[in-house]
């Protein structure tokens, strides 16, 4: 081979390799570069299987893969200490095309579990599903209304037990913030407040039908079908509107009590994306929620469509962070 042609090719073979080595150092695990719309990502639950936070991940998932939306759409549990071991283990993950289910629950456990990590370390996605709570007590309670339930809170404080669940959780908020809504001062709701923590519905229906506490607080469908058997009675939901599954029962606003909060789900990625991996994944569940698919999830479920993204939603997770901690701080599970 003539010198001259045989430097040339050497010198395009070269080129050529180090063009391939450039592009494979760009292309990250989700199969597509950092700067390109995703083929793929990985859902992270920080919860076990079963739960709220696992449905949506999983339903976001089918979606995304069902529309053909992404190639794939993994799902992984990192459960514990209420979503926070997820939450640390995000901050430290390198795919920009990770999702993390969360929510409001995860917001009092970073505050009751001295988290480290804080949802200001991560990248606020989107918000996609709200569901209300709902007051309910034994069949055969003396508290007709939700003002009853107030009143004698009122009148006798710790005396009077309402079961939810984890401490710090939606279900506990809630209890707080009917107290402070009902007139009862900031720093009495502490000392007013007897607030029994169970792990799940199942333990707090038995808590109720046992006459071991005198009201419940849990999401509507935790409650709905011993409401719907005669076993409970449903005082007042926490919505802006009756639920779906209770239409007949009254909200706080309508028995008087201005007071609207509801147990949101949404997503976040990790922290320091830049605006094009941000926008990509903002697109990306954006077409899912705009979707027939999530809308019959949404239907399926009861969950109510609670879409917000981007910077709105930037600043709605600031404004529940600052409100739970306040509650968190008035009944006393934080300094």
């Amino acid at each position: 081979m003539n010198p001259l042609i045989r430097t040339a090719a050497i010198a395009v073979a070269t080129a050529v390799a180090g063009t391939s080595l450039v592009a494979c150092s760009s292309v990250n695990k989700s199969g597509s570069s950092a700067d390109e719309a995703p083929t793929s990502v990985n859902i992270v639950v920080p919860a076990d299987p079963g739960g709220g936070w696992d449905q949506t991940g999983r339903a976001l998932s089918d979606v995304l893969t069902g529309e053909k939306i992404l190639e794939t759409a993994s799902v992984s549990n990192t459960p514990g200490a209420g979503g926070t071991v997820g939450l640390a283990a995000l901050a430290n993950e390198t795919d920009p095309h990770t999702l993390m289910v969360m929510g409001l629950v995860m917001v009092g456990a970073i505050e009751t579990n001295k988290s480290a990590t804080k949802l200001s370390d991560t990248t606020p996605i989107a918000k996609l599903t709200e569901e209300q709570e709902v007051v309910v007590v034994p069949a055969d309670s003396k508290y007709q209304t939700i003002n009853d339930l107030v009143d004698d809170i009122k009148a006798n404080g710790q005396g009077v037990a309402i079961a939810g669940g984890s401490a710090g959780g939606t279900d506990q908020i809630l209890a707080g913030q009917l107290l402070k809504a009902s007139g009862v001062a900031s720093g009495d709701i502490a000392k007013s407040l007897n607030y029994v923590p169970f792990d799940g519905g199942a333990e707090s229906v038995t808590a109720l039908l046992g006459g071991k506490v005198d009201a419940g607080i849990s999401g509507v469908g935790e409650y709905a079908e011993q409401i719907k058997a005669g076993k409970l009675r449903a005082l007042a939901v926490s919505g802006e509107k009756p639920s779906g599954l209770l239409p007949d029962v009254p909200t706080l606003t309508d028995e008087g009590i201005d007071l609207v909060l509801t147990n949101w789900r949404g997503v976040v990625a990790p922290g320091d994306l830049d605006a094009a991996d941000k926008k990509a994944l903002t697109d990306v569940v954006t077409e899912a929620a705009e979707s027939d698919a999530w809308a019959k999830v949404l239907e399926t479920n009861d969950w109510d469509d609670a879409f917000m993204a981007g910077d709105e939603f930037e600043t709605y997770v600031d404004e529940e962070v600052a409100s739970a901690q306040t509650t968190l701080k008035e009944i006393g599970l934080v300094q």
